[in-house]
């Protein structure tokens, strides 16, 4: 698609004018570190099954259908993004349902990992492979497990790949990671060129990406932290997705390039005059669309091996 299509610069708009308002930025502050949407009831559709399940230090949900066309062992680890301080919110689940129906009525298991400035790095990789091991112990195996995730949730997907080969255990089947945030020392020239332009992070609102608490004393450069710095041989396919508009679509660009390079199969596509998880829009604009299209077209392939 070489122009952004009309529903698509309304949606823009929206975003850009809500990112600049000050009261909205405001309220989103005050909720940040408290807010946690989790327990919230959310009305999923009549054949999508919900269930709690509490470990030590976090809850997760599991989302379940009665319209499975997938072997009903295959499941969807979705990690939720927010910058690693923003914890679950209600979009989330609805994101969760999005894939469930494109993959065909895959499972879908939604973390509500720990996020700093409580709780800062090792923290949401520590739950990130609490809840893998969760799906090893409840029947899963591994090449039966996606990992999904958004900006930091995306970044967590990989990190999660290379502690598990640091641990030497076997890697999921697959990681869909939609505008990953990649890259915590804010690097790539896209920080630098996208700024004026980026509906979300652009001006004066970059400060979740240059003074993340994330990291507290660790190094920025350890590829758990920012997966670009990293090693990706042996990594599983790759479904990658940002817009051009992206403070952090150099984060993507890094990643496709050197996964490719380890010979890891990556499907890599950029969206014209997209903003940051744009596929958060659903079926409202048609770069949404075409997205999930493109997600649920990988997952059936991986699961299709």
């Amino acid at each position: 698609m070489s122009e952004i299509s009309k529903r698509g610069r309304i949606i823009k708009k929206i975003v850009e004018r809500m990112n600049n308002s000050e009261h909205f930025l405001d309220i989103y502050k005050a909720e940040l570190y408290d807010r946690d949407d989790m327990d919230i009831p959310y009305r999923y559709p009549n054949h999508l099954s919900a269930k709690m399940i509490e470990l030590k230090n976090f809850k997760m949900e599991l989302l379940t259908s009665s319209l499975c066309e997938l072997n009903s062992q295959y499941v969807i680890l979705h990690i939720h993004g927010g910058g690693y301080i923003s914890a679950m919110r209600t979009q989330y689940k609805k994101l969760a349902g999005f894939y469930s129906e494109v993959s065909g009525g895959a499972s879908v298991l939604t973390i509500d990992y720990r996020v700093a400035p409580k709780d800062p790095y090792p923290a949401a990789l520590e739950d990130a492979l609490a809840s893998y091991d969760w799906l090893i112990n409840n029947g899963y195996s591994e090449e039966k497990i996606i990992l999904a995730g958004d900006s930091a949730g995306a970044g967590l997907a990989m990190a999660l790949c290379y502690k598990l080969k640091e641990l030497g255990r076997r890697l999921p089947a697959g990681i869909v990671a939609m505008s990953p945030w990649a890259d915590l020392t804010a690097s790539g020239p896209s920080y630098k060129e996208n700024k004026d332009i980026d509906p979300v992070f652009g001006g004066e609102r970059a400060e979740m990406i240059y003074e993340s608490p994330y990291i507290g004393e660790a190094n920025p450069k350890d590829p758990t932290i920012s997966p670009i710095y990293g090693d990706f041989k042996d990594f599983p396919p790759m479904l990658i997705q940002c817009g051009t508009d992206e403070m952090l679509k150099s984060d993507s660009d890094t990643v496709a390039k050197k996964a490719k390079e380890a010979g890891v199969l990556v499907r890599y596509t950029v969206y014209e005059g997209m903003f940051h998880v744009f596929q958060m829009a659903g079926t409202y604009m048609d770069e949404s669309k075409r997205a999930w299209s493109e997600v649920g077209a990988f997952i059936k392939h991986i699961s299709s091996r």
